[in-house]
C-alpha cells in the first residue's frame, strides 16, 4: 500500500470476534429492501403536498435505516459497540463538521459532472427543499427528520453494518463497496454521486475512528446544506 494512503485507510481497533458478517449484511439489506418497497408504494399512492411528501420521505428514510439495522443487530450480536455505536472524541466530531462542508462541495461537483455527462437534470430532492422552504415550523421538522434522524438511520445500516462487516476484506473493499451500495440505494439519478462521495468519506471515518458518530455528523451537515442553501439563495434573490 502506498505510504501516503496508509494513514487514511488504517483501521481503528475493532472487536473482530464479534464483527458483523454476511448474516448481518444479508438480513439488514433484505429488511432495507422490503421497507424501501413499502415506502415507495405508500408515497406513490399517497395524496400529499410536495412539502409534506418531503418531510414524510425523510421520516420514512430514517425508519428504513433504523428498522434494517435492528434486524441485523438482533440477529446474532445484540450489542451496539461492534456496529460502531461507541463514543467518538470531541476532536473527531469537530473535524466531521468541517468534513461535512467539504463533502457537500465535492458531492455538488460530482453531481454536476454526472448531470453534464448523463443529461439527467431531475431534481429528486424537490420535496425536501420545498419542505425546508415552507416556513420555520416546516424547516424545524425537516431539520429533525432530515438532518438528524435520517443520517443516524442510514449510517447505522450502511456503515455500522455493511462497511463494518466488509472491513474483514480490507480497506478498499469496505470503503468502495459500501459506498457503491449506499449510492445505488438512492437510485440512478443526480443524487447517486452525492451518496457515493458521502459513503466514501464516512466509511473512511468509520475505519479511522471505529465509531459511526463522525459519519453521522458529516451526513447531517451535508443534508443540512443541501436543503438550506437553496432556501437561502431563494430568499437572497427575492
Amino acid at each position: 500500500m502506498h505510504e501516503t494512503l496508509r494513514p487514511v485507510l488504517a483501521e481503528a481497533p475493532v472487536e473482530r470476534t464479534s464483527r458483523p458478517g454476511w448474516p448481518e449484511i444479508v438480513a439488514g439489506l433484505a429488511a432495507y429492501a422490503v421497507l424501501f418497497a413499502a415506502v415507495a408504494v405508500y408515497l406513490r399512492h399517497a395524496d400529499l403536498s410536495a412539502a409534506m411528501e418531503g418531510v414524510i420521505g425523510f421520516v420514512l428514510s430514517a425508519v428504513m435505516g433504523f428498522g434494517a439495522f435492528a434486524v441485523a443487530a438482533l440477529l446474532r450480536i445484540r450489542r451496539l459497540a461492534p456496529f460502531g455505536v461507541r463514543r467518538a472524541s470531541g476532536g473527531s466530531l469537530l473535524a466531521a463538521v468541517g468534513l461535512g462542508v467539504v463533502a457537500f462541495v465535492l458531492s455538488a461537483i460530482a453531481s454536476a459532472l454526472y448531470q453534464a455527462v448523463a443529461g439527467d437534470h431531475q431534481n429528486v430532492q424537490a420535496g425536501y427543499q420545498e419542505a425546508a422552504a415552507g416556513g420555520i415550523l416546516w424547516y424545524l421538522t425537516t431539520a429533525v427528520s432530515g438532518f438528524i434522524a435520517t443520517p443516524i438511520g442510514e449510517e447505522l445500516i450502511f456503515r455500522g453494518v455493511l462497511a463494518n462487516a466488509l472491513g474483514r476484506y480490507g480497506a478498499w473493499v469496505s470503503v468502495l463497496a459500501s459506498a457503491t451500495v449506499f449510492a445505488l440505494a438512492h437510485g440512478i439519478n443526480p443524487v447517486l454521486p452525492v451518496a457515493f462521495v458521502i459513503g466514501v468519506v464516512n466509511a473512511l471515518l468509520l475505519r479511522r475512528t471505529g465509531s459511526v458518530w463522525p459519519g453521522i455528523v458529516v451526513h447531517g451537515v451535508n443534508n443540512a446544506l443541501a436543503m438550506s442553501v437553496p432556501v437561502i439563495v431563494a430568499l437572497a434573490t427575492t
